[in-house]
């Protein structure tokens, strides 16, 4: 276990900060990337420890990814069916993104057994929202009770078909559509509400026939994918531990620069406007990859409470728990509903997000899919928050400690490093700044 870190309250956050690449682009860029036919240039790769497990896995695989440093990959793509085998299992760690995704792109090669495995948190995330619509178009994949470890067969004729979702999963809904660039005719995802579209926007960037409208997703096999060049832009889920943190400290005034804002991606830009908060978005263009990106400006606002319906869960999912502490610091009552998918993340989230913020002063009730809050315009009391190992709970934790009148004390804070290795040396040099 790593050493305790205490996050005194801070003044006022001002100045331009930066965030780290995308997580989700960073990880297709190198899935995608290694599937094309010739180098693919990356910049702003998010270098973290679930990006580096999709690093070595690409790499384990035959895959050729020179790092460059200062998130510069150059990934030597071997083309759709130029996977090989690794010796014994692939290690995904806790990367759940790798694991659904990875489990696409292997049942669609011509050959080879891969097994995808990972550590004690992945081995009981749920596979089979994957694995069974995979097995539906003809691909040979077998789970562990239906966790990992994941053995995929390669060699499998695989027919496309229309799948309709029953889970609102963008990587249940990617794994189907790499799956599907060598599948016997177009597949279909049908989608009840929208999740984020990086794998569609990265495939049609690298050739493939791509149609969205009306809920549905429909993509045709390629012969062959290409890309040049591919800019991952700052991940809006850790721009958004930033944007409350500068919205509910008063007189802060903070600039965050090229952050993706494409579908399925800004929820949690839309209800912090709900609830009052000040972000201006401009400079708006998009990436060669087809990303929509802009610079946002965030100033400190009163924020007031609001309800979160489930049909807004899938937008907003993995900023859930910095939104319920905005709700803990807003005039007025905030419900969550539609979040059980919180309850199979790194940790049970519905149960650490309320740990979390209970422990510091905040007032906030788990409920069978969501939480009831109760909020309090005034800053945090302090206490110490345990991450149970889940980035976005440390985080949480350190934001909390921000806006506490005694500091909080966040146990294995090093579980940041997941997704945002430079947020805690930001958050550090921000504090000092302001104490200067």
């Amino acid at each position: 276990m790593n050493a305790p870190w205490k996050v005194l309250g801070s003044g006022p956050l001002v100045g331009e900060f930066v965030v780290n690449g995308d997580k989700s682009v960073s990880h297709r860029s190198l899935l995608i990337g290694a599937l094309c036919g010739g180098p693919v240039e990356v910049e702003g790769w998010g270098d973290s420890a679930d990006t580096r497990a999709t690093l070595e896995a690409v790499r384990a695989l035959g895959v050729q990814v020179d790092d460059h440093g200062s998130g510069r990959l150059t990934v030597h793509g071997v083309g759709l069916t130029g996977l090989k085998p690794p010796v014994g299992a692939i290690d995904v760690q806790n990367a759940g993104t790798l694991m659904r995704l990875l489990s696409g792109i292997l049942a669609m090669q011509p050959s080879g057994v891969f097994t995808l495995d990972g550590d004690a948190s992945i081995r009981t995330r749920p596979m089979e929202r994957v694995a069974a619509p995979l097995r539906a178009m003809g691909a040979s994949i077998e789970t562990t009770a239906g966790c990992p470890p994941v053995v995929v067969q390669g060699g499998q004729k695989l027919v496309g078909m229309e799948h309709v979702m029953e889970i609102s999963s963008a990587q249940v809904k990617s794994a189907l559509l790499l799956a599907a660039l060598r599948a016997d005719g177009p597949t279909t995802v049908v989608e009840e509400t929208a999740t984020r579209d990086h794998t569609e926007r990265m495939l049609r960037a690298a050739g493939a026939t791509v149609h969205t409208a009306g809920g549905r997703v429909v993509i045709n096999p390629v012969e062959r994918l290409q890309l040049d060049k591919i800019e991952v832009p700052g991940d809006i889920s850790s721009a958004a531990f930033l944007i409350v943190a500068a919205t509910i400290i008063p007189e802060s005034r903070i600039f965050l620069r090229s952050i993706g804002i494409g579908a399925g991606r800004t929820g949690v830009l839309d209800v912090l406007e709900r609830m009052g908060a000040r972000v201006a978005l401009f400079n708006r263009r998009t990436t060669d990859a087809g990303e929509p990106v802009a610079d946002l400006e965030i100033a400190h606002a009163e924020l007031s409470a609001t309800s979160i319906r489930p049909e807004e869960i899938p937008s907003l999912v993995d900023e859930l728990p910095i939104l319920a502490l905005a709700g803990c610091v807003a005039h007025g009552r905030t419900r969550v509903r539609g979040a059980g998918e919180l309850r199979v993340k790194e940790s049970d989230r519905l149960q650490s997000v309320r740990d979390a913020l209970w422990s510091v002063g905040g007032h906030i009730e788990v409920k069978d899919d969501g939480w009831f809050i109760r909020g309090v315009p005034v800053r945090l009391r302090g206490g110490t928050v345990e991450s149970h190992g889940d980035h976005r709970i440390a985080m949480l934790g350190a934001i909390a400690g921000l806006y506490s009148e005694q500091g909080v004390t966040i146990i294995d804070p090093d579980a940041i490093n997941v997704s945002f290795p430079g947020f805690r040396p930001m958050i550090e040099a921000a504090i000092a700044v302001r104490r200067s």
